[in-house]
């Protein structure tokens, strides 16, 4: 018989319990490691750009509508329902917040892009938790029709308009930026001292404070809003509890339907206001094909971070940094990272020896070693390794993490209502 703490016990497929989760000092204690590998590299190689400010700032205005597409994932999948529709969403989202933005003022396109995304979330809940069609299914449509959509309506809405075309909108205000006075300018100073450690840390902390959105604020805000409604209120738990086992929410008078349609809803909304922010702050004006794939690495991102709001924002940040080599820097810094990646893959081959798992060390130190070998045997990568970077981080990320990744039990499993009676 399934009980109330059944429906949040963490365990695998298959019964077994769920490997521990870092605590919160060893994953400092890793990010710390990996920062000191990477001033290294950056002493080695003279690649300063690689943990400068400016490139800090870069990568995180580039990581938040991929943490906000992650977030809006993470909702839905909690409830149980698989949103591949995400990048659809994000469209969507551009497409309406540029739309109202440009009209009527970038707070009010802000508004009306969570709307836009919300409207296709709306879709996906009808089609998935009403009429039971497949969640992979109902998101491809998704993309589809929000690609189509917005390709329709783009020639209606943003010709005749002063700098609008079939395929732009025209400019819309900016929201403004701030720096943190005095901050900044004494992070900035350290970072230039290029001193081991010291200034890498300052460069990623000048990031955080130098020319930040305030819509930057509120996505970051959003990530321990979302820990906590999640995994410290009923709300959250009931929530949790349908993409966990739905019969067994329900038999303790949990309304599944309703928290499904909540969850994927918002999921919408999120993925819409990651749209959003592409087509009024990065950019300010909406861009045929803007949203590129983001959605897709936001889904990687959350399956990266275990579906964990703390995870998540980390591989938010890191496919956010690799994208930021594209506009700053990109040959000199990717073939820097080149010999990041094979001391990185060293400490695992390392690592397997340990666990005695001998093969895995051999095929990974020999990985390493040809990622060696392309370092050092060339002074730059070609533009377009620089184009797919942020993508071949996507799949190796996930590659690598597969092992200890636990989804929620019934996600994307179809769910009656009654089921359980």
């Amino acid at each position: 018989m399934t009980t109330a703490t059944d429906v949040n016990q963490p365990t695998l497929e298959h019964g077994a319990p769920a490997g521990r989760r870092l605590s919160l000092p060893v994953l400092m204690l890793i990010i710390a490691g990996g920062l000191a590998l990477t001033s290294l590299v950056r002493i080695i190689t003279g690649a300063d750009g690689i943990t400068n400010v400016s490139q800090m700032s870069t990568a995180l205005q580039l990581a938040v509508p991929i943490g906000l597409a992650g977030l809006g994932g993470l909702w839905a999948e909690r409830s149980g329902v698989i949103n591949i529709g995400l990048e659809g969403m994000m469209i969507l989202g551009t497409w309406f917040g540029a739309w109202a933005g440009f009209q009527w003022g970038p707070w009010t396109g802000i508004v009306v892009g969570i709307i836009g995304g919300a409207l296709g979330g709306l879709v996906h809940a009808i089609v998935t938790v009403t009429f039971r069609v497949n969640h992979i299914v109902s998101g491809v449509a998704i993309n589809i029709l929000a690609l189509g959509a917005t390709r329709y309506l783009a020639p209606l809405a943003f010709e005749g308009h002063q700098g609008g075309t079939a395929k732009q909108s025209p400019p819309v205000e900016s929201l403004g930026h701030f720096t943190v006075p005095g901050l900044s300018d004494a992070l900035i100073t350290l970072n230039n001292k290029g001193w081991f450690f010291v200034s890498d840390i300052a460069g990623l902390l000048g990031g955080l404070v130098t020319d930040v959105s305030w819509l930057t604020l509120i996505a970051i805000a959003l990530i321990p809003a979302t820990w906590w409604v999640l995994w410290r209120s009923p709300f959250g738990l009931r929530l949790r509890s349908c993409g966990e086992n739905p019969i067994a929410a329900e038999s303790l008078g949990v309304n599944v339907y309703k928290y499904k349609y909540i969850a994927v809803i918002i999921s919408g909304g999120l993925a819409g206001l990651g749209g959003a922010f592409l087509s009024i702050v990065a950019n300010p004006f909406y861009l045929e094909g803007q949203v590129s794939g983001r959605g897709f690495i936001g889904l990687a991102a959350m399956i990266f971070g275990n579906w964990m709001p703390g995870g998540l924002a980390l591989g938010a940040g890191l496919f956010g940094y690799t994208d930021s080599l594209n506009l700053r820097g990109g040959s000199a810094n990717v073939h820097a990272l080149l010999l990041l990646g094979a001391l990185l893959l060293l400490a695992g081959a390392i690592w397997l020896v340990i666990r005695k798992a001998y093969v895995k060390a051999g095929i990974t130190l020999a990985i390493g070693g040809l990622v060696y070998a392309w370092y050092a045997t060339t002074n730059e990568v070609p533009n377009q390794v620089v184009s797919a970077t942020p993508y071949v981080i996507t799949l190796v990320v996930l590659a690598l993490s597969a092992q200890r990744l636990r989804m929620p039990r019934a996600n994307g499993m179809a769910y009656k209502k009654g089921e359980g009676k």
